[in-house]
């Protein structure tokens, strides 16, 4: 864990990265919040019912975020089709999801640091929220906005 306070030395090794971040930094946070997903009374049995080997699921997820913050692209998936085809998965979902992130990035990372990666994860989080929502609707019916 680092201290929210103190400033960082630039990143040189990555110019593309949306903020400063490492790609060490990025698993850790992935493995924080996949233990708290496990315990989650909500979240952790929807997890539990498609994630067969966690440490697997977690070093993914470091490449998905590592692909959005680092622009490693070392990422292959379509994350919205796999929400989407997974019927457990809800829309409210979403923002329990979002608050547990947000909570990890807040004890595990300096503070512009994790509103960065918050604000990201906002937006990702609501693409599939939104997409869950309108891809599960009858094909004829008005869209759900919210």
């Amino acid at each position: 864990m680092t201290s929210p306070d103190l400033p960082r030395p630039p990143a040189q090794d990555a110019p593309l990265r949306r903020f400063d971040i490492s790609g060490a930094e990025i698993d850790e946070v992935v493995r924080v919040f996949y233990g708290k997903i496990r315990q989650h009374p909500v979240l952790g049995p929807v997890f539990g019912a498609h994630v067969t080997d966690w440490p697997e699921h977690e070093e993914k997820i470091a490449r998905f975020w590592r692909n959005a913050i680092l622009r490693e692209k070392c990422y292959n998936g379509n994350p919205m089709r796999v929400h989407v085809s997974r019927s457990d998965i809800k829309a409210e979902h979403f923002p329990l999801w979002l608050d547990l992130f947000h909570s990890v990035l807040k004890a595990e990372l300096p503070t512009q640091t994790a509103q960065s990666w918050g604000a990201l994860a906002d937006r990702i989080g609501e693409g599939f929220r939104t997409g869950v929502t309108a891809m599960r609707q009858p094909k004829d019916a008005p869209p759900k906005l919210f």
